[in-house]
């Protein structure tokens, strides 16, 4: 009977867990909170669709159905397309619904024990005879909790679910002061589509954020309520959001692209060769950025950013504009309002530092994003695991590979860390660690696992500026799979002739096969 492996999490990268690991004759148990798979797919946004074109934003192994031929597929079609791809590989018998994992516990070696090893796990193998994990598990349509022991813990609790970031605000000056709604985004997400539209029509809406959820409620806003009641946006920093059909993939999604970048790891030609493209490098940025400035006419409206599109790129911040965002700006149906430091409520709704007039509204929606790292941490009962997996606030997600801890021993973590094309990396890595659980390869030492994190910090940092966002491959999703490739056997080149190897881009159907 094969090794039992707790997956958490039935979205995509549970469900690649699941499939790569029943592959390897494993038995995964996958635990979901809610009553159906799909993850941050389930609850969206009415206008909701694919950031990245279907092409690149699909299973390796089980292609789109030709009746979607939209690039950007709809919420309901990617749910559809999810669906079918548990159906078609027999997944959902292995997933226990309405089942919340309430926390996890090793047990094991002590932790004085733990902390003298050199290598992961004490021997480097991915399971032990000396170790399980207990995995609590509450049933959320009864009051029980049943505890689980298994061999191996995969994480896919993901990153943008959750926990909502609420900003902090000095006594009263938060929302306790204000006299209207004020709300998550998620909240809104929640409520379905027709709710969502009265929930706003006839109000003065505020939107803090200037990420893809903010967008896409503004615009909802500006469906709902015109230049009657325009939309207020509220944001700190101008991001190059893209519109769609621009073909990056071109530019970033090839190893040309990625020759112009220095990357964790590289020796001393590449390097060189790093260095000496480096105006080549700043071109395709510029190029890119004068597109989207023209395309958009972001300079009418004041919201060219600071910042490189290398910057943006490298930090996983790329969204895709709503058509026609621009044109409701210009008709008067949404305001973009900066506040570069910090904002507050009052009763009439926000005050912005610097000024003294308060934004009047009468609804506030807060796209402030999640505390995925806070999630990540809360499920672990030992503190010790709890500081291992946060790691410094200043420092990437400490993951070798991206997938394991080098201190936290049978347990892997998919699908926090983000790129360009979130489905395509958590396969990669669910492929990773099947191979790496069927003992395919083993990992490095410990100080090995810890000096590469580090180079991939200090990638991250170089190319990411003061916009750093922890844990993202960002614009080296090659080189990133090329690592993968290498430990598991592959061949990283998967492409036919020099030519098309530098200059074609990269996707999941490169990889179909070993």
């Amino acid at each position: 009977m094969g090794k039992k492996v707790a997956i958490i999490g039935a979205g995509i990268s549970g469900l690649l867990a699941c499939k790569y690991t029943l592959s390897k004759g494993f038995q995964p148990i996958v635990f979901e909170s809610s009553s159906t798979i799909g993850g941050v797919w389930t609850k969206t946004i009415k206008s909701t669709k694919l950031q990245t074109p279907k092409a690149v934003y699909q299973f390796s192994d089980f292609p789109w159905p030709s009746s979607v031929t939209e690039d950007f597929p709809k919420q309901h079609q990617v749910m559809d397309y999810i669906q079918s791809y548990a159906q078609h590989f027999d997944l959902l018998r292995h997933i226990k619904f309405n089942t919340k994992v309430c926390g996890i516990e090793y047990e094991g070696p002590s932790e004085d024990e733990m902390q003298s090893w050199s290598l992961w796990g004490g021997t480097g193998e991915p399971f032990s005879s000396k170790g399980k994990w207990k995995v609590m598990v509450e049933d959320k349509q009864s009051p029980s909790t049943e505890v689980y022991l298994v061999d191996f813990v995969v994480l896919c609790i993901g990153r943008f679910s959750g926990i909502p970031n609420i900003p902090k605000f000095p006594p009263n000056k938060g929302p306790e002061e204000f006299h209207g709604d004020v709300i998550h985004s998620m909240e809104y997400a929640s409520k379905d589509h027709e709710s969502a539209a009265e929930f706003v029509k006839g109000k003065q809406v505020t939107v803090v954020g200037f990420q893809k959820s903010a967008l896409d409620i503004a615009m909802e806003c500006s469906n709902a309520n015109g230049v009657e009641h325009p939309c207020t946006v509220l944001y700190k920093t101008e991001h190059w959001n893209v519109p769609a059909r621009v073909p990056l993939e071109y530019l970033y999604l090839n190893r040309f692209s990625e020759l112009l970048v220095h990357k964790p790891g590289e020796g001393l030609l590449l390097s060189l060769l790093a260095t000496i493209l480096s105006p080549l490098r700043w071109a395709f940025s510029k190029f890119v950025e004068s597109y989207i400035d023209k395309k958009l006419g972001l300079s009418k409206y004041g919201m060219v950013p600071k910042h490189s599109f290398l910057q943006e790129i490298s930090s996983c911040l790329i969204s895709t504009v709503p058509e026609k965002f621009y044109d409701r700006v210009q008709e008067g149906s949404i305001l973009l309002k900066k506040s570069p430091k910090s904002f507050s409520f009052c009763r009439e709704g926000i005050l912005v530092e610097g000024e003294n007039s308060p934004v009047k509204t009468d609804l506030v929606i807060l796209a402030t994003g999640f505390r995925g790292d806070e999630k990540l941490k809360d499920i672990f009962v030992s503190p010790t695991f709890q500081d291992y997996i946060a790691g410094s606030p200043k420092s990437i997600l400490p993951l070798y590979r991206e997938c394991i801890h080098a201190r936290i021993p049978q347990l892997a973590v998919i699908g926090f860390s983000v790129s360009i094309s979130t489905l395509h990396t958590s396969e990669m890595r669910c492929r990773w660690l099947a191979e790496l659980l069927g003992g395919t390869f083993k990992v490095p030492s410990i100080k090995e696992m810890e000096k590469d994190v580090k180079q991939w910090d200090e990638y991250a940092k170089r190319y990411s500026g003061k916009y750093y966002r922890r844990s993202c491959v960002g614009a080296l999703h090659i080189w990133y799979n090329d690592q993968l490739c290498k430990d598991m056997g592959w061949n990283p080149k998967r492409k036919q002739g020099l030519l098309a190897e530098l200059f074609e881009p990269y996707g999941p159907t490169d990889y179909i096969s070993s």
